[in-house]
C-alpha cells in the first residue's frame, strides 16, 4: 500500500479488476499531461500520476478510482515526496471524514 497525504493507493491483483473497468474510458489528463488522483480545493496542488497509464472512476462522483500503470509510474505532489509505483493495477481511495449528518471527502 502507498499513501500520499489524503490519497491511499492499494495494489490489486490483475484478476481482481472487473472486465467493465478494463474497457471503460480513462479520465482525461490535465493540461500538464498528468492523471489527477486528487486536486487540492484550497491550494490547487494535485496528487497526480506522471507516466503512461489509465485512471478509471467507478460509479459516483466520490467512488473509488482504479489506476493502471503498465510500465510503472510516479505519483507526485507539490508538498509531498514522489512515490514510485511498480507496473500493475491499483485502487485509489480518497480519505473521508465524518461531519454530523454526512461523510465527505477530505479537503486538501
Amino acid at each position: 500500500m502507498y499513501r500520499q497525504g489524503d490519497v491511499l493507493i492499494v495494489p490489486l491483483a490483475a484478476d481482481a479488476v472487473p472486465e467493465h473497468v478494463r474497457d471503460a474510458p480513462s479520465q482525461p489528463r490535465d493540461t500538464r499531461g498528468r492523471l489527477v488522483l486528487a486536486l487540492g480545493e484550497v491550494t490547487g496542488h494535485a496528487h497526480a500520476v506522471v507516466g503512461p497509464g489509465r485512471l478509471v472512476r467507478e460509479a459516483g462522483a466520490t467512488g473509488p478510482m482504479l489506476l493502471h500503470v503498465p510500465e510503472g509510474a510516479r505519483v507526485v505532489h507539490e508538498e509531498h515526496a514522489a512515490i514510485s509505483l511498480p507496473k500493475g493495477w491499483y485502487r485509489v481511495v480518497r480519505q473521508r471524514e465524518y461531519v454530523p449528518g454526512s461523510v465527505r471527502i477530505v479537503a486538501d
